[in-house]
């Protein structure tokens, strides 16, 4: 049976999972953007803001701008874009804005991306590296001064009206995409001081189809190319190419939602005050008090749900304009149900001036998928937020007596008023995200490693659950967004149903072991408590100190077999709990920046996972490990590999159109590869230089994940500062070139796709008077030219493999000289398989 994960509604398809928290797609704005066709605005009575707008949503062809053009070039970074012959018409103006236009002629773009990962990406999807397209057709959004740049080329054209009538109606039709991206330039004061440049281009390309090249300067990959796609039923929106121009600094943009507004100010805490009547609606009012990090924005961007309603939104008591848009229905975006609330300040922030505003809505977020089983279907998006920031919370909630809650943070009070709970959480440190789950729970207690441990969870679970053995069980995910309730895909096939409470000291137990093993490794677990909480679904989530494990998470071993036969599969479901327990530390309370990073902390938390496995069960850890290369190796219908889709780097760009599962196997899978690499090489470098392994020392690999704990704690943390803590770790025998660096590693690896071969030729032992040398050559195949691997070699004395030492095998053929201990019968490649390879 195929394992299959379903995404708090993130990428390409439902089978996907996210990381360790609510991740907005992409961190692009373009595509949160890009699916606003069917927004809502909401305001105080002729709100301005609503008006333009509303204007922006809906601007037609302007009759009297209609013009022939020839041999016009516009260039936006890396994008060229020549109007070769043609007719172009304007958009009417929008509060003296002329912001889009429509061509029909000759024309062509040009896109060059700087690196390879972007040129590979690009060729998957297009066949060729570089993005140099004809096209007869194009529209254009932008908020600069496009039309006068062109002004010098314009020449009257004969018949404008009847033009204008053929394509009015797609001119409006695409306006709706772009109207909040513009809207903030326009209104916020300090944007319109900044270096703010927009340009969308929707092309009809001769030999592509329909594709959109973006170019954005408040985005921190200001150009992107992509395609929305619809393959086996669902829709894609495939991520061609994405990246900067120059090296960005470092905390310029937001690495969830792109747009420099969550620069402009930090949440420092949240308030939030909520009425829980199941089995659907919530009720809220959020009292966010933010602290501005720089002067001049006036325009808010949050993320909030599209489930619920905003009623008003104030400002020290004062009614503020606002903006609620969903996400078009079918998409994505829609599925992940993300939504963007807008809010417009009166005057202009100022750094030290910190303020208030206070955020009431409601909505049906939740949904009863058994008995006392609930699900929260907007786990990070039911309180409105700027992304993946550290904040304080102060959370109450309202409910009836029959049901049980449970939060983020530390339960100050609990208490009953007529027929309702009361029950009030406040956060112990700074976290990421903060949420809630309710359920007509058992409970289990327990105190391990210093922090009370509690498993709540149902007699009952869902009936999708209970039906046809192709249900589908989950991969190991673990991060936030919302997700859609799956559908029961069948009647109830077993006469006796799993109950999850009767398991709850089975699911308690391996959390124990698991906040044990991590304490020991890791360092102490960062909370007082951690609660786990079961939920409907095939995902799980890793919050601070509270987790939601998917139902099957809660199926004893003799059931779990019931749903899968392979008993590999089942050792992958039953790492659920420690993989989500391991995002205590790797997604919680040291966290990723952005899209490119989000695989470290997947990874890792897995990776942890598997390190707890191994000292339990050595011959498991290996098939699993074995498990994850060969679901790499897995040919698609066109016979591309899943590997192919890209490097670990393009996070949820992986999962598209012609990879939808991709963004699991390589995150998680390749990830965990990636760094049982970086362990397994530490570990034999410190033996090459000790001259035997040391007993009851700490290895290097867990000395550098303290110190990411350390110098990251509360902190987000990049792929290039990971690599950092790691390098520090090297030890003479790991200087690739006599440089104490893992550039090597990240070219080859990090950025890299390949899964090689190894093979030994030619190997020569030469034994005299004592003493041995060996020579050899090592082959890399299945490989590119460029590819540098650490490769262990062992010498055979006697019945037992001796370690040497690794040999850096750069290209195909690397040929090798070394001493090897008298006796020496034989040289092997690797035989303890800690290099992600092809099977021999």
């Amino acid at each position: 049976m195929r394992i299959q994960a379903h995404s708090r509604g993130l990428t390409g398809g439902s089978e996907v999972t996210d990381v360790t928290r609510k991740v907005k797609w992409l961190g692009f704005v373009l595509l949160a953007l890009s699916g606003l066709a069917a927004a809502q605005a909401k305001a105080p009575s002729g709100g301005r803001a609503e008006s333009l707008y509303l204007r922006l949503r809906s601007v037609g062809l302007d009759s009297s701008h209609v013009y022939r053009i020839r041999h016009t070039d516009l260039v936006r970074g890396a994008v060229s874009i020549s109007l070769d012959d043609g007719m172009i018409a304007f958009t009417e103006e929008a509060d003296g804005h002329i912001t889009g236009a429509i061509f029909q002629g000759d024309g062509e773009i040009l896109v060059l991306p700087p690196n390879t990962v972007e040129r590979a990406s690009l060729a998957l999807f297009t066949g060729a590296a570089i993005l140099e397209e004809r096209f007869s057709l194009a529209y254009f959004r932008f908020n600069d001064d496009f039309y006068g740049e062109l002004k010098n080329s314009l020449r009257p054209a004969e018949d404008a009206g009847e033009f204008v009538g053929e394509f009015k109606g797609l001119a409006a039709t695409l306006a709706e995409s772009d109207a909040l991206r513009l809207l903030i330039s326009f209104r916020n004061a300090e944007y319109a001081k900044s270096d703010d440049h927009f340009l969308h281009a929707y092309i009809q390309g001769r030999r592509l189809g329909a594709f959109e090249v973006r170019y954005d300067s408040l985005l921190p990959e200001p150009i992107s190319l992509g395609q929305h796609k619809k393959m086996g039923g669902n829709d894609y929106y495939d991520v061609w190419a994405s990246f900067a121009q120059k090296k960005q600094q470092e905390g310029e943009a937001d690495p969830d939602t792109g747009l420099l507004s969550t620069h402009d100010f930090e949440i420092t805490h949240f308030s939030i005050t909520s009425e829980i009547k199941p089995p659907t609606e919530l009720s809220a009012t959020a009292t966010l008090l933010l602290s501005p990090t720089r002067d001049g924005g006036q325009v808010l961007l949050f993320e909030l749900s599209r489930l619920l309603q905003v009623e008003s939104v104030e400002e020290n008591g004062n009614p503020l304009e606002f903006i609620h848009n969903q996400a078009v229905e079918g998409s994505h975006l829609a599925r992940r149900g993300n939504d963007w609330l807008v809010v417009f300040l009166p005057a202009a922030m100022k750094v030290g001036a910190s303020f208030q505003l206070k955020i009431r809505y409601s909505g049906a977020v939740l949904s009863e998928a058994a008995n006392g089983l609930l699900f929260v279907g907007e786990h990070g998006t039911w309180y409105p937020n700027i992304g993946f920031t550290m904040s304080s919370f102060d959370l109450e909630f309202r409910y009836p007596l029959e049901w049980t809650l449970v939060a983020v943070g530390k339960r100050t009070e609990q208490r009953t008023e007529g027929d309702r709970q009361v029950s009030h959480w406040v956060t112990e440190r700074k976290v990421p995200v903060a949420g809630f789950n309710l359920g007509k729970y058992s409970r289990t207690v327990a105190h391990v490693a210093g922090v009370d441990l509690e498993t709540y969870a149902t007699p009952s679970v869902e009936k999708g659950l209970l039906a046809a053995e192709t249900a589908p069980l989950p991969m190991p995910p673990s991060i936030r967004g919302p997700q859609p309730l799956p559908e029961a895909p069948g009647l109830l096939s077993r006469s006796i149903a799993p109950s999850p409470s009767r398991n709850l000291q089975m699911v308690s137990n391996e959390a124990g072991r698991a906040l044990d093993f991590y304490s020991q490794h890791f360092g102490p677990y960062p909370y007082s408590r951690l609660m786990l909480t079961q939920i409907p679904g095939t995902t799980s989530q890793g919050w601070p100190g509270l987790i939601f494990l998917s139902s099957y998470a809660f199926l004893s071993p003799a059931e779990l077999e019931q749903f899968e036969h392979d008993p590999v599969e089942r050792v992958e479901v039953q790492q659920l709990v420690a993989h989500e327990t391991a995002h205590q530390w790797w997604g919680d309370l040291v966290t990723f920046t952005g899209y490119r990073d989000q695989w470290v902390m997947e990874a890792l938390a897995n990776y942890s996972s598997m390190m707890l496995l191994e000292s339990k069960n050595p011959v498991e850890f290996r098939k699993l490990m074995q498990k994850y290369r060969d679901r790499l190796l897995l040919k698609g219908a066109d016979g591309e590999q899943l590997m192919d889709a890209g490097p670990v780097t393009l996070g949820l760009r992986l999962s598209s159109s012609k990879f939808p599962n991709a963004y699991d196997a390589i995150s998680y899978g390749r990830g965990t590869w990636l760094f049982h690499m970086l362990r397994t090489m530490l570990r034999d470098a410190e033996l090459t230089t000790s001259g035997s392994r040391p007993k009851g020392g700490e290895e290097p690999f867990l000395r550098a994940l303290r110190e990411v704990r350390t110098q990251y704690e509360g902190k987000p943390l990049t792929t290039a500062q990971l690599l950092a803590i790691f390098e520090a770790q090297l030890p003479k025998p790991l200087w690739y070139e006599g440089r104490k660096s893992l550039d090597w590693f990240f070219e080859s690896w990090l950025s890299g796709t390949a899964v090689p071969s190894f093979e030994l030729r030619d190997v020569k032992i030469a034994d005299k008077a004592g003493t041995a040398m060996v020579t050899g050559t090592i082959v890399q195949g299945n490989a590119p030219e460029a590819l540098v691997t650490s490769v262990p070699l062992y010498a055979v004395v006697g019945s037992k493999p001796v370690y040497l030492r690794r040999v850096f095998a750069d290209g195909t053929e690397t040929t090798f000289r070394m001493a090897v201990p008298a006796g020496t019968r034989k040289i092997l490649l690797d035989p303890e398989q800690t290099l992600l390879s092809r099977a021999k």
